[in-house]
Parts: C-alpha cells; structure tokens; sequence
C-alpha cells in the first residue's frame, strides 16, 4: 500500500476567469461554472479511499471541498498552509497594471520568483517552506490511502516541485495547473512519484474550455 496526495486546485471564481492576481489576499467565492466543477470533482472521484480531506481557508478551496466532505461525511480539515501565495500589493489588479505600475518587481518575480516576491507578497521559498510542514504532518499520520488538499494555483506548483526536486524559480514554466485540475503524488519506498499533473478528465468539455487562468 501507499499514500497518495491529490492536489486540488479550486474552481473558476471571477477573479481567476479574468485572469487577475488574486492571492491569499482576495477571497472570492466560486462562479456557476466553478461550483460545478467541484460537484463534478465528488462525483468522479466519490468512489475513492479518503483517508482526510484538507483545504486552504479561503472560501473558494472551502466551497470546492464542500461536496465531497458533504458527500462522505468526512470533515474538512482546514489549513493555513495551503493558502495561496500572497501577493501583496499585486492583489484585485490585472497583469498589465502590475507591468506597468510595479515593472521592476514584476520583471524580478518573472525571472526569478524563488528569491523575489511580489510587491509586499511572499516568494516561492516561504511556501515552499510551509507546505513541507503539512506534507510532512500528513506523512507522520497516514502511511496509506488517498488525501485531499485542496488548495490554489501557485502553493500546488511551488509544493509539486519541491516533492519533485523541480527548480523552485521554475515553478511557473514547469508545470500547469488550471482551475479544478487533479496532480497525484504517491509516496513510496523510493519517495515521491507524480502520477498525474493537472488532469480535468472528470470536468465536462465545456468545463475544460473555459477561459480563464
């Protein structure tokens, strides 16, 4: 047997839809379509051995997590660390205004997002350092079956890569992470495996073309 951790990024809200900076500073909830990915999510994977469900604070990780914990009666074991990443000054604006109203930090997060933060946010070495806390809490508890962490686009990026020995400053051209999507992590004898990277196969068609980050 083994344990395997299922990263769940939340579904569509307004805000990653149109494609703005919303970190563990913005709280919004989830659209229609977003609410529908996660009842898609419980009703593909209902069937599963889960040992735990966890879930970042933030409302839109909570309303994601909800159908399931609903569903199986397990409740949902909430965790500042799978927060998204804070983006300080950047939080509600769009690309475009940060390029142009905060150029020099944007430029040095792109280019190296490790060792520079957003504008006032967090770098991908403090959440790199806090996700290994739970993982390593959720490994001393489970030696087997499935866990859910249901959590936001850049924690999982910056977590799967720090399983995986990816370069964290990498973490943005490495790996993909669209709303709703699934990676699985098996833990093993011979340490993390990645058995699946962003899977949206329980989402319908038109869930998966949504526009949208």
């Amino acid at each position: 047997m083994a344990l395997n951790l299922y990263f769940l990024r939340h579904g569509q809200t307004e805000l990653s839809r149109d494609g703005v900076f919303c970190g563990a500073g913005m709280n919004p909830g989830l659209t229609t379509e977003g609410l529908l990915m996660a009842q898609s999510f419980f009703e593909f994977y209902a069937k599963t051995n889960w040992v735990a469900i966890y879930a970042s604070p933030l409302m839109r990780a909570q309303l994601t997590a909800a159908p399931l914990s609903a569903a199986i009666k397990m409740s949902v074991i909430s965790r500042a660390e799978l927060r998204e990443i804070e983006f300080g000054k950047w939080e509600g604006k769009s690309i475009s205004t940060v390029q142009q109203d905060f150029a020099d930090d944007y430029r040095a997060w792109s280019n190296d997002p490790l060792a520079n933060a957003p504008s006032g946010g967090e770098t991908a070495l403090q959440i790199a350092a806090r996700m290994r806390v739970l993982v390593q809490e959720i490994l001393g508890k489970h030696s087997d079956g499935n866990v859910l962490l249901v959590s936001h686009k850049a924690t999982i990026r910056v977590a799967l890569c720090d399983l995986l020995g990816i370069d964290l400053a990498k973490y943005r051209d490495s790996l993909a992470c669209p709303v709703a999507s699934v990676s699985v992590i098996e833990f093993n004898k011979r340490g993390p495996l990645l058995k699946e990277l962003a899977s949206r196969e329980h989402l319908s068609v038109k869930l998966r073309e949504l526009p949208g980050t």
